[in-house]
């Protein structure tokens, strides 16, 4: 067993502490469509997730080296740091959490390391090109792939379920999603449980306790899997309502369509060693299967509330790292009250969340009646429609949206 320090064993417990947050924050990547249609119940859905989550840990470590080995220069990076960016990583969590956005846990933790990086050994000290191959762009491209694929799987799902009985094609699809779900927990877990495993034996190579370019240890992969299933069972439900209900409604067939899309991207990232946002790929798959269904609406206001998080990600967890490795430097009583700050602020929003629950029992309650926009109208009129193909099955367009092709009227977008 590696020898620790004080300040190493509190990083351990930090970086498992967010792998924790990370699992209850994304658990609507997994569970939220098939939730939402009623394919499975919200307590099982929930709980077969943080097993595959678990068993997904155990499947490659391919991202964990991308993080420990490849994102900083592991000479000169204390474990002070590490800790700081875990400090970032875990607020950024709870705050997105709290107003129910899906935001990228991965890009949190990404981001609060560069920070705390650059404010302990400068900018030289961040792999750049590694930075933009392995984070920037799949950050861009996965949204963008899963959601066209996810939109052309549903148009074709819908298309060679045309002529089939309606009841007995929804419970196959039911079924189906009950399985893509499955695959999506495990490809969560072979994603994003490694970025854990990364950070914590980038400390332990801080700390000396493991010899550089080391693969993460057992106990590491380990631990790593059971706090972000832990997490997983706990259920995020803010951010499953979100995404089940918030971003469009979904029939069986098209969430089958947007979990299947978005476990392919998840798995094929995680065999390259991409540090994927498995937000970014399920979100994106979600609203690309809406815009697949003749009548779908994606709501574009969530959806633009969405994509600011997206961009505050990095440079908001980055401040937060920042911040507080400035103040760890102070040494042990810097650090004391950077891990203070760290239980209270996490305290006080868990106090505000417990204003307005939201759980098992009412995840799936939502009066957003947004209008459809231009955008979504002019993808429904071109999609085909659904399974019997008869215009009752196609759910009319709000009355503010056909007006919106009058020039007198103000567009939503």
């Amino acid at each position: 067993m590696e020898s620790f320090s004080l300040i190493l064993a509190i990083v351990v417990v930090t970086a498992l502490a967010f792998d924790f947050t990370n699992g209850f924050h994304d658990t609507a990547n997994a569970m939220a469509t098939t939730i939402s249609t009623g394919a499975m119940k919200p307590k099982v859905a929930v709980a077969m997730s943080a097993v595959l989550n678990l068993v997904g840990a155990f499947l490659s470590v391919e991202v964990a080296n991308t993080i420990s080995k490849g994102l900083v220069d592991e000479a000169g990076i204390r474990p002070e740091v590490i800790f700081a960016a875990l400090v970032g990583a875990i607020l950024w969590n709870l705050l997105t959490w709290l107003v129910g956005l899906p935001s990228s846990s991965s890009h949190a933790l990404m981001g609060g390391l560069i920070g705390a990086t650059i404010a302990s050994a400068g900018v030289g000290a961040v792999h750049g090109d590694v930075l933009v191959t392995k984070v920037l762009i799949p950050a861009i491209a996965a949204p963008l792939v899963a959601g066209i694929a996810a939109m052309l799987a549903t148009r074709l799902t819908y298309s060679l379920g045309r002529k089939a009985d309606g009841k007995a094609s929804e419970k196959g699809y039911r079924a189906g999603q009950i399985a893509s779900a499955g695959l999506v927990s495990l490809a969560h877990g072979t994603n994003d449980a490694q970025k854990t495993m990364g950070v914590i034996t980038l400390a332990l190579v801080a700390g000396g306790a493991v010899a550089p370019d080391s693969d993460p240890p057992m106990w590491v992969i380990l631990s790593a899997g059971i706090a972000i299933a832990l997490g997983t069972y706990l259920g995020g439900w803010r951010i499953i309502r979100t995404m089940g209900k918030g971003l469009t409604d979904l029939q069986p067939q098209q969430g089958f369509a947007a979990q299947t899309s978005a476990a392919t991207v998840i798995l094929a990232s995680s065999h390259l060693g991409f540090s994927l946002s498995t937000t970014h790929s399920v979100s994106g798959s979600v609203m690309g299967a809406g815009l697949g269904r003749k009548g779908g609406v994606v709501r574009w206001s969530t959806a633009t509330r969405m994509f600011v998080a997206w961009g505050l990600t990095l440079p908001a967890a980055a401040l937060v790292g920042a911040l507080a490795e400035y103040v760890t430097g102070f040494g042990d009583w810097g650090t004391a009250v950077v891990a203070v700050f760290l239980v209270a602020s996490s305290a006080a929003i868990w106090k505000v969340s417990r204003r307005e629950v939201v759980d098992h029992t009412n995840v799936n309650d939502t009066d957003d009646t947004e209008p459809a926009g231009v955008v979504t109208t002019a993808m429904a009129a071109v999609t085909p429609p659904p399974a019997g193909g008869t215009a009752a099955d196609v759910p009319p367009i709000p009355a503010q949206a056909t007006s919106e092709r009058t020039p007198s009227t103000t567009t939503t977008v």
